[in-house]
């Protein structure tokens, strides 16, 4: 088969699973699109696949920066059409697996991402001192004021090459022949597994992993975006109890799941379906058969 299988859905509903039982099915590799998971010793917190998990299966990108180093979706767009045109001239399937719709959408289809020349640190702007600058190079900016990480990667869109990043064109044209798998659940079936889960990643060195981190005094990007780390260091500095703590970390996750589910219901044509936790087996039944169907 020489089309991209894509599967996409929020934190928690099984796509890692799906994505070993379609790459055994179809020759498969996979390729990694979630932002955190690029980052090495950052595995506990980020779901990341393990030796186990993965079955043998090859996976790309992963593991490939350290956690002081920046890497923006300019770099995974470079990096990640690498990976999906070497694997498709072998003759596999690349199998795009993640959470990060902003990674599988550079990824696939024609975007023009600008490797941005110079940082820029906005750490002594508040949120509204920050937002209002942005109002004043970018009037038409859709960006709402308190998503500050936007605010700041808009801003510095326009330092670098002096246009607002609203006159980008847009574009909805694909690059590659894809079929599009979304898992999803009920709300409260999802909220109820992405608790469970946090207590898992607990019981799983949860934890130690993000202690070890906070011990760097790192606190690039890498540490500070996923869910998991930064929300223990009040923890590590004696501001919060490891209760209140691990509640901010499943809130916030529930929170990231429904934006999660908002962003790819809007951005791309999915083919829905629901994830049978009591037996994973319907699930990968249903989504080989729609594959199929697809490729007649």
């Amino acid at each position: 088969m020489n089309k991209i299988i894509v599967i996409v859905g929020p934190t928690a509903v099984g796509k890692t699973k799906l994505s070993i039982e379609l790459a055994k099915k179809y020759d498969g590799e996979v390729v990694n699109a979630d932002s955190t998971q690029v980052y090495k010793k950052m595995n506990v917190a980020t779901a990341k696949v393990t030796e186990e998990e993965a079955e043998g299966i090859i996976h790309h990108l992963l593991d490939i920066k350290d956690i002081d180093e920046d890497y923006t979706v300019y770099d995974y767009q470079k990096d990640a059409r690498r990976v999906i045109d070497d694997i498709l001239k072998r003759g596999k399937t690349p199998i795009v697996v993640g959470g990060t719709g902003l990674y599988i959408k550079a990824l696939l289809y024609d975007y023009d991402f600008k490797k941005e020349e110079k940082k820029y640190d906005f750490s002594s702007y508040s949120d509204d001192e920050l937002y209002n600058e942005l109002k004043k190079v970018d009037p038409n900016t859709i960006v709402h004021k308190n998503n500050r990480k936007r605010v700041e990667r808009h801003l510095s869109y326009y330092m670098n090459y002096n246009k607002p990043m609203s006159s980008k064109e847009k574009t909805d044209k694909l690059l590659y022949d894809c079929i599009f798998i979304g898992l999803t659940t009920d709300r409260d079936k999802l909220y109820d597994r992405i608790n469970k889960r946090v207590d898992v990643m607990m019981n799983n060195g949860l934890l130690k992993e993000a202690k070890d981190i906070y011990d760097t005094n790192i606190r690039s990007k890498a540490v500070m975006t996923p869910i998991g780390y930064k929300e223990l260091f009040p923890y590590f500095d004696g501001k919060l109890s490891l209760e209140q703590s691990l509640d901010d970390i499943k809130k916030n996750s529930r929170h990231y799941a429904k934006k999660q589910y908002t962003w790819f219901n809007n951005q791309m044509d999915i083919k829905w379906f629901d994830t049978d936790f009591n037996n994973f087996d319907n699930t990968v039944n249903a989504v080989v058969s729609f594959i199929d169907n697809s490729n007649k």
